[in-house]
């Protein structure tokens, strides 16, 4: 069942987002839609304590040559916080390909941030033939790249956090000068519970845990495209070499941005996306 949550929805002014929910097994899983809807497909997954806003001034810039879909993680966003519920990415994954069929999409280049790539790979190792191509941005290839912070954690006493410890947490995800988080992306950490933020973390270490991205990558024989800003101070730049062991990935630096490229500095982030969906888009029959 897919139950719309008021009709379109205006995207930072460049267009109206269709923006529904659809109800699954686990809960109720927020979905946003834009471009033309018999464009290639590309679906974009946001990292931990994120969400489809997380791409909102990304999507303006790839709606001309594709029909974009984003959808907000069980846990996340304007999706439902069940707590017994899994939140292992291989069910997250789960979940997104059972969104995509309700949606009827059969190809789609996969988009990932941070965490949000793990993701795209578990789907990709459940649903291979859904995939025609696997983007990650920022996202760890193993454990060993994980810069520890210096910040303390917040504690379940301290739930919900307030705007200066989000802050505090959120700021290693930034670092371009001068950039200011948008308060938008504060609340949506605040709209979590403190039991999917850190069963949504702990996932992630666990898949990483289990065999690093690159190896399963590498097994997928999907074409591959990294990008990663040179000064994230989440996973140590460097590391993203390491996915040159995929038979053909493409990495690419961005000098002067950090973890997050998408927000930090758009253009600059679509330049290297779009020339690489462009060749590995499917289009619509």
């Amino acid at each position: 069942m897919t139950v719309s949550d008021g009709g379109p929805h205006v995207n930072g002014g460049a267009g109206a987002t269709e923006s529904s929910t659809l109800s699954l097994d686990d809960g109720d899983i927020h979905v946003c839609q834009d471009g033309p809807r018999d464009a290639p497909a590309l679906l974009l997954i946001h990292g931990s304590a994120s969400s489809t806003r997380s791409w909102d001034s990304l999507v303006p810039m790839l709606t001309g040559s594709h029909h974009v879909i984003r959808i907000d993680l069980l846990g996340h966003g304007r999706s439902a916080k069940p707590a017994d519920r899994s939140y292992a990415l291989p069910d997250q994954a789960r979940r997104v390909g059972a969104a995509l069929d309700r949606l009827g999409v059969e190809h789609a280049v996969i988009v990932g941030h941070s965490s949000g790539g793990a993701v795209a790979t578990a789907f990709a190792e459940q649903r291979p033939d859904l995939v025609a191509a696997l983007a990650l941005i920022n996202t760890g290839p193993s454990l060993g790249a994980f810069i520890a912070p210096q910040s303390a954690a917040i504690g379940p006493s301290q739930w919900p956090p307030t705007d200066e410890q989000i802050r505090g947490f959120a700021s290693t995800g930034f670092s371009r000068a001068g950039y200011q988080i948008p308060p938008e992306l504060l609340d949506e950490v605040r709209c979590m519970t403190y039991h999917t933020l850190t069963a949504t973390m702990q996932a992630t270490r666990g898949y990483l845990e289990q065999q690093a991205l690159p190896d399963r990558l590498t097994a997928l024989g999907k074409p591959l495209l990294v990008i990663f800003g040179e000064d994230d101070r989440r996973w140590r730049s460097s590391s993203a070499a390491d996915y040159r062991a995929v038979p053909g990935a493409r990495v690419e630096l961005l000098p002067g941005l950090g973890h997050s490229p998408i927000l930090e500095d758009p253009p600059r982030t679509a330049t290297p996306l779009l020339a690489f969906t462009t060749i590995h888009a499917v289009r619509v029959d």
